[in-house]
């Protein structure tokens, strides 16, 4: 058997397949339809400081190898989240990783000590500077080296548990802001979120989401999201968390290879609630057929030409 074990900060993960954040719920949703006990983390959907209804539909349209959405970061608020949410964590095995999204940065503070102050067993927070798809919010942190550093810095003194900020491709230089983050006491990076994209019916001239701009995901953003992390490996020392279109375990394998210590599976959810684990048992064969061993010692290793 391949030894899956991978570390991200001062945390154990018994594999690196995670569930993307907005795919997964809350973590608990979906026990009916899958077995979340094996994944190797679980990132919840974005918790703010007050609940939202999001924006309004339609905000999830198909486009050829993803999706588009614009659900616009719809959340129960963070004191419904530790009231309701947290306490069923106990019963889980698989760790919980919270992500914060805020639109500014006191209330990305505020949401974090509230979250800090009820016991629980959550493995750490991932920070979403980077939603494509609101009016107003995180996004100016995720563009702008100096606030983006701020904030982390500020979170860092908040909390001892893992901090991941997750960073946009939708930037110049994906790097430097990586950089920035690293600078500012990330624990790690999460990349990346979602392209910015647009949808129109040709047949009444009116655009496929309420708002115009949506976040694209899926298999098409994967060449995209590879070449990022690879980007930010070379110019970061803290581990990587790689995100966009992983549907197998080979994608998986490619992230790994590019510099991620984990991935996270996103709109495949959506398709099969299972494919985490599925994923899971075929990276597993994969790694073994090929006496690949670890897959800590993989992270990186791709070869490029000279």
């Amino acid at each position: 058997m391949a030894d899956l074990r991978t570390k991200i900060g001062a945390v154990d993960f018994e594999n690196p397949v995670f569930v993307a954040s907005g795919t997964y719920g809350y973590g608990t949703e979906v026990s009916e339809l899958a077995d979340i006990n094996d994944l190797g983390a679980i990132v919840t959907k974005s918790i703010t400081r007050y609940p939202r209804e999001g924006n309004p539909p339609p905000r999830i349209v198909e486009t050829p190898s993803g999706m588009l959405n614009s659900i616009g970061l719809a959340n129960i608020g963070v004191e419904a989240y530790i009231e309701t949410m947290i306490p069923l964590y106990e019963e889980l095995k698989t760790p919980i990783i919270m992500n914060i999204a805020g639109s500014t940065e006191a209330e990305y503070c505020e949401i974090l000590e509230m979250s800090e102050s009820a016991s629980s067993n959550i493995a750490g927070y991932e920070i979403n500077i980077s939603c494509p798809n609101v009016k107003a919010g995180g996004m100016e942190f995720g563009v702008d080296c100096d606030l983006t550093e701020q904030l982390t810095s500020r979170l860092r003194k908040l909390t001892e548990r893992l901090l991941i900020m997750k960073l946009s491709p939708n930037v110049t230089d994906i790097a430097a802001i990586g950089i920035a983050a690293e600078r500012g006491g990330a624990d790690a990076l999460s990349a990346i979120n979602t392209l910015v994209g647009m949808s129109i019916d040709t047949t009444n001239k009116e655009s496929n989401i309420h708002f115009g701009f949506g976040g694209l995901s899926g298999p098409a953003i994967k060449p995209v999201g590879l070449a990022c992390v690879h980007k930010v490996y070379q110019a970061v020392d803290i581990p990587l968390i790689g995100i966009g279109g992983i549907t197998c375990a080979n994608d998986v394998l490619e992230y790994v290879l590019a510099g991620a210590a984990a991935v996270q599976v996103g709109t495949a959810n959506y398709r099969d609630p299972d494919v985490g684990n599925s994923i899971i048992i075929e990276l597993d064969t994969l790694l073994d057929k090929n006496n690949m061993g670890s897959i800590l010692n993989l992270i990186g290793k791709v070869q490029l030409g000279s």
